[in-house]
């Protein structure tokens, strides 16, 4: 099985959010333990703790560029920023946006919202999608994912 077939999976049977899909995905490589990535990126679900702003598979992808970069101080920083950006780019072309609510055309805050996001399975339909598709970008884009933290 894939990667990222592995981290869609995961987020559907082991109801991890967005976030928590992709950071798992690559934290043995990272020489992140599965608890801590879990705690890490526990808060990223649901556009950043359900508030519909930035995708948590995005954030999750995120999470994983910003872990593997391995240079020192502002070049790593902005080996980063360069990272995220083409990320970012691939992204919206795949899917329009990098936003929790627009990705999903429902805001999360709303409870008549969340309610009909869980009644349209969308965390088991869409947000899963989102999660393979970022583990993919991340796995195209060759990035430096073998050096432990």
């Amino acid at each position: 099985m894939t990667r990222s077939e592995n981290a869609r999976l995961n987020m559907i049977e082991s109801k991890m959010n967005c976030a928590q899909s992709v950071l798992t995905a690559f934290s043995d490589e990272l020489g992140l333990d599965r608890a801590t990535a879990l705690k890490l990126a526990g808060g990223f679900g649901g556009g950043m703790g359900r508030t519909g702003k930035t995708c948590g598979a995005v954030s999750g992808a995120y999470l994983v560029i910003g872990l593997s970069e391995s240079k020192a101080a502002r070049e790593g920083v902005e080996a980063v920023y360069a990272k995220v950006q083409e990320f970012t780019r691939r992204f919206i072309e795949l899917h329009g946006s990098t936003s929790c609510t627009e990705l999903l055309n429902c805001d999360l805050c709303d409870p008549t919202e969340l309610a009909r996001a869980r009644a349209e399975s969308l965390f088991t339909k869409a947000c899963p999608v989102f999660v393979k598709d970022a583990v993919e970008i991340i796995e195209q884009l060759g990035y430096n994912i073998t050096s432990p933290v």
